[in-house]
């Protein structure tokens, strides 16, 4: 009886058909989340997704509801919306320990908080926005804590600022043209030639620095962090109650963040 040979053994026939449908769901969920990423911290329904997506409602339900379950997404029964879920912070907490700037940023909070007295925070970019990764809390009875993952533009505090002034001018423009500028305080830049101003500012001192330009009543300065190839990372900050972050403050602060976060870029193998 002849033996079969490995070419004899074919594989099963691959339904390119179904192929193709299963790529297609997977590029709608991956859509659908990348929404509910974008969407304001308040979430977003499952009308206003299928609208904006150009989706059906019923199968833009779907998805969400799967991902729902498996707790990438956590659904708000009295508002109705959509935001993330502990799943998706998973993941995204694992990206970050991937990365060598977190690891290696952490004795530099703790030395800022030494040397400062005030909260250290690590903030990393996000298109045209930063999230806080990171913070080493002030010893101090009044101090200022952040909020960990959530998102802030780049044109109002310090650790926002510093990240603008850092981008391409191409970049700079970019985003003065295409992103709503919103006036999160009384404090708050969004001029853009009063912006392009303070990026010139920032950048003939090396730091950024805000006096309830975010959150009222809160003061801080910052600079940026580079990737070892150049790119902005995020940035460093030191950040406390406004009234202990006066012009004299701001400038001494500022100059001790300066040092401390070229020394962070410079470690994780940044040469300007």
């Amino acid at each position: 009886m002849p033996r079969a040979t490995a070419q004899d053994v074919a594989e099963p026939a691959v339904d390119a058909d179904a192929n193709a449908s299963s790529y297609s769901a997977i590029g709608r969920a991956l859509r659908v989340i990348n929404a509910v990423v974008e969407a304001s911290s308040t979430g977003i329904g499952v009308s206003a997704l299928a609208r904006d997506l150009e989706l059906p409602k019923a199968v833009t339900h779907r998805i969400l509801k799967a991902l729902t379950t498996d707790g990438f997404l956590a659904f708000d029964e009295q508002t109705k919306t959509y935001s993330l879920g502990v799943g998706a912070l998973k993941i995204g907490l694992a990206a970050v320990r991937l990365m060598d700037i977190p690891a290696a940023a952490k004795p530099f909070l703790y030395r800022l908080v030494e040397e400062t007295g005030e909260t250290a925070t690590l903030s990393i970019r996000d298109g045209w926005t930063r999230m806080y990764l990171d913070q080493v809390l002030s010893p101090k009875e009044v101090r200022m804590s952040v909020s960990i993952g959530h998102s802030y533009p780049l044109h109002a505090g310090s650790s926002s600022k510093a990240i603008l002034a850092a981008l391409p001018d191409a970049e700079i423009e970019e985003y003065l043209r295409l992103c709503k500028r919103e006036q999160l305080t009384a404090a708050t830049i969004v001029d853009a030639a009063k912006l392009r101003a303070e990026v010139a500012a920032i950048r003939r001192r090396g730091y950024a620095a805000s006096r309830g330009e975010r959150q009222a009543d809160a003061g801080s300065v910052a600079c940026a962090v580079h990737h070892a190839d150049g790119r902005v990372f995020g940035s460093l900050s030191v950040c406390g109650p406004a009234f202990r972050f006066d012009v004299a403050a701001q400038r001494r602060i500022g100059g001790l963040v300066r040092d401390v976060g070229d020394e962070l870029s410079k470690t994780v193998g940044y040469h300007p």
